[in-house]
């Protein structure tokens, strides 16, 4: 049996990672083997990383912060705009000018607002305002 503790070791070296990554972020899979059919991950993101506007078609998804704040940032789809090519491809956004956004939540355990549960179907996005460190849970193998 391997346990995996989740402590200041382990998020300073996601930290440094986040930090030395161009996209200013890092996720640690949780999950125990590969044939586990869940996506449970740690994330640290840094201000300035692009989370692009997704949804979940399958699955809610459960996040919450561990440390630092982060705006979950809700989308709705534009309709009779004209892009030019696909707006979406089910899952992820192509074109983000095609979407308005709709709702906002500070996720921040320093003002006691610990985390968020997204429903399926929901277009949604994260802005960091200061170092985050989160635990994402969602139904669905993880590819990434």
């Amino acid at each position: 049996m391997e346990i995996q503790l989740i402590n200041h070791c382990l998020i300073e070296e996601l930290r440094q990672k986040a930090n030395n990554n161009e996209r200013l972020r890092q996720h640690f899979d949780l999950r125990t083997s590969s044939d586990d059919g869940s996506q449970r991950m740690l994330n640290v993101l840094q201000p300035g990383t692009k989370i692009p506007i997704h949804r979940h078609l399958q699955s809610a998804e459960t996040v919450v912060c561990i440390e630092g704040c982060f705006d979950e940032v809700f989308y709705e789809e534009l309709p009779n705009v004209v892009s030019g090519g696909l707006i979406h491809d089910g899952e992820e956004t192509l074109d983000e000018t095609c979407f308005k956004e709709v709702a906002r939540f500070r996720i921040c355990p320093k003002d006691r607002v610990y985390g968020i549960q997204i429903p399926p179907f929901s277009w949604h996005s994260i802005e960091v305002i200061e170092p985050s460190v989160i635990f994402e849970a969602k139904d669905g193998r993880y590819h990434g």
